[in-house]
């Protein structure tokens, strides 16, 4: 619900992206499911993902965030980054195309790190 909002906001600032367009297109798609039932190595929000540039061979690890946590310096992407959009829903051996302005980048999904059950 807080990321339909967030992504409802953001796509109404009038700077929306393509990223984020086919985001609320899979969020509309989406079916609700209990968090426990998500295979470990599937990248939500808040989980760990190391991938590697296919191209360059540059290996990257990052979590998953909200904006307002995001710090890439500590390793946190936004889920509204162009990245954070692209990883979401795929598993660990998954290879992504990701567009960038410098053209389409292969991304292969190493490992995902699931993130700590909320303590209700």
């Amino acid at each position: 619900m807080k990321l339909r909002l967030l992504l409802s906001s953001a796509l109404n600032t009038g700077a929306a992206s393509l990223g984020l367009r086919k985001l609320r297109d899979e969020l509309d798609r989406a079916t609700v499911v209990d968090p426990a039932a998500i295979p470990a190595d599937v990248v939500t929000l808040d989980s760990a993902v190391e991938f590697e540039d296919l191209e360059t061979g540059e290996i990257e690890e990052y979590t998953i965030t909200f904006p307002e946590l995001a710090d890439v310096d500590a390793g946190r992407i936004s889920v509204l980054a162009p990245i954070g959009t692209a990883l979401i829903g795929y598993r660990a051996g998954s290879v992504i195309n990701w567009s960038t302005p410098g053209g389409v980048r292969r991304l292969k999904i190493h490992r995902v790190t699931a993130p700590e059950p909320a303590l209700v």
